[in-house]
């Protein structure tokens, strides 16, 4: 495709995003049904760090049990991260209930529609905040996800990682300028859009885009290179022992994480950094104040995060005498994974049990 060389005018870039978006932009995902600020914000929430087909599900089913910033202000965190469990990144869900809760106390239960007052609500940033006004009210906000990102490095040849604060400054103002005082809401869709479906990160379809023609990084043939990579770092590894304690009648123990930190407020299996047996069996015993007696251990595996590997050694246990035990009812419970349904887990957790219905299934049909 060949360059245009005429430079575009500013109006040109939002021009042939909203062009196309009449076109080919998509108008029918179920946020953009009635699109409140509470519906927006909830699927913005849920679509940072995950793609829209995979929250599509999550927020119909979020959305039936929590139809309104009320409904969803007086549930129980454990409610909100039970129907959160699965999509991950879980202190989205615990901010967005948090957020919740402070719009009903301090904002009168009305979300509020100064950018300011929205970025102040805990896990909305500046981009967020922007994308959640523009989409439902129309406001005038440039925003800067990873979309966004990507097709304004590209478009530029902006090199340097998007991270680094000189770079992120430069596609702020590079936001601001493309972003049109008219249609603000379709043109944040469409930008989103052509991100996410054109501009993609790897085999972007630049014979589609309406930006081709002044796209400095095809003229260049170096899409590939854009938006430039983050410094690579190797990931630490760390180690950690899940118990799997089971009483003798089908139930596994379960705690509460503290509510801050990794797996923040989900309900986990008891985890120790020994491995021996009679280690295992001294922590318990500590932690618990009950005996146990080493089943098993199952072969370990790797669960990672974005900033570190945890390798997980599961060990099945049983606990032999409980009469001294000192659990708090309010942090631990006894659950049958075969009949009870609990808030959220930790993903390497909801595995594990996975494992145990299936081997229970596989049992009773032998």
């Amino acid at each position: 495709m060949t360059k245009n060389k005429t430079p575009p005018t500013t109006e040109w870039f939002s021009h042939q995003l909203l062009n196309w978006f009449d076109q080919h932009g998509r108008k029918h995902l179920p946020w953009q049904i009635n699109p409140t600020s509470y519906r927006v914000w909830v699927s913005e929430i849920m679509l940072q760090q995950t793609q829209v087909s995979t929250v599509i599900d999550y927020y119909q089913r979020f959305m039936q049990r929590f139809p309104d910033l009320t409904s969803l202000a007086a549930a129980t965190q454990d409610e909100v991260l039970q129907h959160w469990s699965g999509l991950g990144y879980y202190a989205r869900g615990r901010n967005l209930h948090r957020a919740a809760q402070l719009i009903c106390t301090d904002h009168q239960g009305n979300f509020p529609e100064e950018i300011k007052a929205v970025i102040a609500l805990p896990g909305i940033g500046r981009s967020t905040a922007a994308a959640i006004l523009a989409l439902s009210h129309g406001q005038t906000h440039a925003i800067l996800d990873g979309n966004v990102k990507r097709v304004l490095t590209r478009f530029h040849a902006l090199s340097g990682w998007p991270g680094k604060r000189e770079i992120e400054q430069q596609l702020w103002q590079l936001a601001e300028t493309h972003t049109p005082t008219q249609r603000c809401a379709d043109y944040t869709q469409a930008i989103m859009d052509i991100g996410a479906t054109l501009c993609t990160r790897s085999k972007p379809s630049c014979d589609s885009c309406p930006l081709a023609t002044h796209c400095c990084a095809l003229a260049q043939q170096s899409v590939s290179d854009f938006p430039t990579p983050k410094p690579r770092k190797k990931l630490p590894v760390k180690q950690t022992t899940m118990l799997l304690l089971h009483d003798g009648q089908d139930n596994i123990l379960l705690e509460k994480r503290p509510p801050v930190g990794i797996w923040g407020g989900l309900w986990s299996l008891p985890e120790c950094d020994v491995t021996e047996d009679h280690d295992i069996i001294n922590w318990c015993q500590q932690q618990h104040g009950f005996a146990i007696k080493i089943q098993r251990h199952d072969d370990p595996w790797r669960h990672t995060f974005s900033h570190f590997h945890l390798d997980i050694q599961p060990v099945h246990a049983l606990a032999k005498t409980m009469e001294n035990a000192v659990m708090d009812d309010s942090s631990h419970v006894w659950y049958n994974p075969l009949h009870q349904t609990i808030g959220g887990m930790a993903a390497p957790v909801t595995r594990l049990l996975n494992q145990l219905r299936a081997e229970s299934k596989s049992n009773s049909e032998s």
